[in-house]
């Protein structure tokens, strides 16, 4: 079968877009700058709450691991799971700006003897209900995990990245992988491929190959599901830009917030459970000493001071703020 790809308007689009030195019209819509000091809040709240405080179009990104209704406590059972799913994907498309991007993580598997929800219903009630583009659906393949005897030992996870409109923010130059140096002179005397681009690297693709955090991983701060740093900012880094909003109202550990900071954003991370500003302080306190000369300035809010970040000014959604 011929590759699809070869023959896709978007494709072909993109390509003229690089040949004739322009950008693609989702650029237009914001101006990234260097952000002097990035702003943070991380407190104990309910999603909607949050959702509903937020101002319409005044969040880049939002990354959200939610709940399965899987009754692993008081905060994962739900009466009417979809119900309560499809009021925050609605608030999350009016909080996102034109330019804006929600990634979903999730994992398929067997729950006869649970409640309502998983990722597919999730995915379905975006789709049903139209809130959504999917842009892609990314795997997270990791080598480590548990072992199984009823099924295939699980291995991946899937993370759903939808936009709100054709405008999303994707910097992909962010996050390219360098080539090995025997493919890189390779492709270097390959007179059909760019100088420039080879010397940017790869797309890493939909398929991320990054550990899980193990029991003793030194970036553990005591949450079940803590994500690692290396798949947030993966996603932080190419969904959002400088200077702009990102939003976890599930934030578990807050390690949205702990990359946010790295990386020059502002952020919210919320999560019903009051431990998350524990997590958020473990978090601080493992910033390796050797990066700590390096990341960028920041100071944080307090959740009585939640109206001061920078999501209620009037320029949220784009980083040209003043």
């Amino acid at each position: 079968m011929a590759n699809r790809s070869h023959r896709n308007r978007g494709h072909i689009g993109m390509n003229a877009l690089r040949k004739a030195g322009r950008s693609h019209q989702s650029l237009h819509a914001i101006a990234p700058r260097t952000l002097e000091t990035s702003v943070h809040t991380v407190f104990s709240a309910d999603c909607l709450e949050i959702l509903r405080a937020l101002p319409d179009a005044s969040i880049q990104l939002i990354v959200c691991d939610p709940p399965y209704n899987i009754q692993m406590a008081d905060w994962d059972a739900h009466a009417d799971y979809l119900g309560w799913a499809a009021d925050w994907l609605t608030e999350a498309r009016r909080v996102l700006s034109d330019t804006g991007n929600l990634v979903i993580f999730g994992g398929l598997q067997f729950q006869g003897e649970a409640g309502s929800g998983d990722l597919l219903s999730l995915v379905s009630e975006v789709r049903r209900r139209r809130l959504l583009n999917l842009v892609n659906l990314i795997i997270w393949a990791y080598p480590n995990g548990m072992s199984a005897h009823r099924f295939f030992a699980n291995r991946h996870e899937e993370i759903f990245w939808f936009a709100k409109t054709d405008k999303y923010y994707f910097d992909l130059d962010s996050v390219r992988e360098p080539f090995d140096e025997k493919t890189r002179k390779a492709y270097l005397k390959d007179k059909r491929l760019r100088a420039e681009s080879v010397e940017k690297g790869r797309n890493p693709t939909n398929v991320w190959r990054i550990p899980r955090l193990n029991g003793n991983a030194k970036e553990r701060v005591g949450h079940p599901t803590q994500k690692p740093i290396a798949v947030i900012e993966r996603l932080v880094a190419s969904l959002s830009y400088e200077g702009s909003v990102v939003l976890d109202f599930f934030a578990g550990s807050a390690v949205t917030s702990r990359v946010a900071a790295a990386l020059a954003r502002h952020s919210i991370s919320t999560d019903r459970d009051p431990s998350v500003v524990e997590y958020f302080a473990r978090h601080m306190a493992n910033w390796p000493d050797a990066d700590r000369s390096r990341r960028a300035p920041f100071r944080m809010l307090e959740k009585a001071e939640f109206r001061n970040h920078p999501a209620f000014s009037e320029n949220a959604g784009r980083a040209a703020a003043e």
